[in-house]
């Protein structure tokens, strides 16, 4: 399936920080998103009702939906609906309605939050990464890679099976990155996923954990390793990706 208005300079491995699609029937509303959401390095798709939302997702599974409740076709709360049948997924409802009864409608079929129209652009985007955060820890709660195993419930690290301890902000760290391996996540994607939103400190504090992760690996002898990709971030690679 082809994303609309993907930006091509973005490496693609980037992109799979997160696949959005985008149900509205205002284009200009569909291309505000859409610009804002590239920005923060998703993938995102457009879909002018309900029934194409769902052609979409029938075809690609988003990792969130954003909807606008009046649609010609299929409304919001319709979609709404079906998407909660098809997969388990964020959706948050972006409406120029702002009632209260309509958020307890929205919420009550499933919708995880509620932006009223006109918006502030960093305020979406602050909202879609909370949001993609809190699916993605709830479900994926083990991964692995190479001698690896990380439980985030238990908070428990094995290497080659053996119980390893480590301080929580490079497990939070090293989590993120098995999480997503063979991917290259920005600089600013980890800080915030890592330290906060509202973190003002050193950008070199997110490299001094990188570099802590690296010794112990080196340590350990295992097969994993995390690769600095200059101008981006940073990804982390079993032996037999490289």
């Amino acid at each position: 399936m082809a994303y609309v208005g993907l930006d091509k300079s973005i490496p693609q491995e980037v992109l799979t920080i997160g696949y959005v699609l985008i149900a509205d029937d205002d284009p200009h509303i569909r291309e505000l998103v859409r610009v804002i959401l590239q920005k923060e390095g998703y993938a995102v798709s457009e879909a002018s009702d309900g029934l194409e939302a769902m052609k979409f997702i029938e075809a690609a599974p988003a990792d969130m939906a954003i909807i606008d409740l009046m649609m010609p076709n299929m409304d919001g709360w319709e979609l709404c609906r079906q998407l909660r049948e098809y997969n388990d997924m964020p959706v948050l409802m972006l409406t120029a309605k702002g009632e209260l009864n309509d958020k307890l409608r929205g919420f009550h079929i499933g919708a995880d939050d509620y932006l009223v129209k006109p918006f502030d652009p960093a305020e979406l985007a602050v909202r879609v990464k909370a949001l993609m955060k809190g699916y993605k820890i709830a479900s994926s709660q083990q991964v692995s890679a190479g001698e690896l195993i990380m439980d985030r419930q238990t908070y428990q690290l094995k290497v080659n099976g053996d119980p390893q301890t480590i301080p929580p902000k490079e497990f939070e760290l090293l989590f993120m990155l098995m999480s997503n391996t063979g991917r290259t996540l920005a600089r600013g994607s980890l800080i915030e996923a890592i330290w906060g939103y509202d973190f003002d400190g050193n950008e070199r504090t997110l490299d001094v954990h990188v570099n802590r992760l690296r010794e112990r690996f080196s340590s350990w002898g295992v097969t994993v390793k995390i690769s600095t990709i200059r101008g981006l971030g940073y990804r982390l690679e079993t032996e037999a990706a490289r």
